[in-house]
């Protein structure tokens, strides 16, 4: 479990690393504050908090020139990979605020409309420790429906209509998930939903395509089963481009790779690199490189310097990736 603060000390190198002195008392203060809110879990709960989480007749709103939105495929088919991720935010948020202290963050639960009881949960921007209130409500279900797809395009459709980041300047919207989206925005889904009344359906490719013109937009795809991953990898290129589809080899690196993509385009990849270096052993950051790979922007040949020996060098297959994900460390 990640704690907020600079205590480094369960990294593979710890005090190797240091988020700088002009950011140690903003640290101390959520050391401060977590602790005083009591332990971190997102585990045990059987049911969403919808005061917080409830998308019908919400409105999204940041000021922050730099919003971040994630948004988590909870359904079965994701075992573990929401609550790894979860657990993940001190790091996340005080990693990429120490870049842009302005940040904030909004989190979101993915279901299937079809068959979950709560298949869209969405959390209010937040930073700092209360973001931990807004994990806390959200709910994974493990359950989702049958066939290859969940209903990313219904949260799109609720970025697009309901979110506004009027001073955004560098925006991200990551969707961590491992199946295609249905075919169009279903009308009465969206009633009951989100609470809109639609004249009919929506192009889910269109609506998708739309949010690509305001944020910078990634699918972090876990690979799925039944030889399936093409179709599903194929539909998500096409609406995306091959660059924004980011394979992820352990659910344990989710929040890595978010968090490379982000420096990158920020331009601190280089204390990113130092900051992934100081946590992980090789394989754990040769994991978290292999999946920048397809990104724009990266300079692949810098990175397979770093990877001599690396058993994942080109197109990591299946079968080395589950190889890959059994030997990475935690941290």
């Amino acid at each position: 479990m990640y704690s907020w603060g600079d205590d480094t000390s369960t990294w593979k190198k710890p005090g190797s690393y240091n988020y700088g002195s002009a950011k140690a008392p903003y640290l101390d203060d959520l050391k401060k504050e977590a602790a005083d809110k009591g332990p971190r879990t997102y585990v045990g709960t059987k049911k969403p908090n919808l005061d917080l989480v409830n998308p019908k007749g919400k409105k999204l709103y940041s000021e922050s020139e730099n919003p971040i939105i994630l948004a988590v495929d909870g359904t079965g088919s994701m075992q573990s990979w929401p609550g790894e991720i979860f657990d993940r935010l001190p790091l996340f948020y005080q990693t990429l605020s120490k870049y842009k202290p302005e940040i904030e963050l909004s989190f979101s639960v993915i279901g299937d409309a079809i068959s979950d009881d709560w298949p869209l949960q969405i959390s209010a921007f937040g930073k700092g420790v209360e973001l931990d209130d807004y994990l806390k409500a959200l709910h994974p279900e493990g359950r989702g429906g049958p066939g290859i797809r969940e209903s990313y395009e219904l949260f799109s459709y609720f970025i697009h209509e309901h979110c506004k980041t009027p001073n955004a300047v560098s925006p991200f919207l990551f969707i961590m998930g491992d199946e295609k989206f249905y075919k169009n925005v279903d009308p009465s889904q969206v009633e009951q939903l989100i609470g809109d009344k639609l004249q009919g359906p929506l192009d889910s490719a269109k609506t998708i395509q739309e949010l690509t013109q305001r944020y910078d937009v990634y699918l972090l795809r876990k690979s799925y089963s039944h030889g399936l991953d093409k179709e599903i990898e194929g539909q998500w290129k096409e609406v995306l481009g091959a660059q924004k589809v980011i394979p992820i080899y352990d659910p344990e690196r989710v929040v890595d790779v978010a968090m490379g993509l982000v420096a990158k385009k920020w331009g601190y990849f280089g204390d990113f690199e130092n900051n992934l270096g100081a946590r992980q052993d090789s394989v754990g950051k040769e994991s978290v490189m292999m999946s920048l790979k397809a990104a724009p922007g990266v300079d692949f040949d810098n990175l397979e310097s770093t990877m001599v020996g690396s058993s994942i060098v080109g197109d990591a297959p299946s079968m080395k990736s589950k190889n890959l994900a059994s030997m990475v460390s935690k941290p």
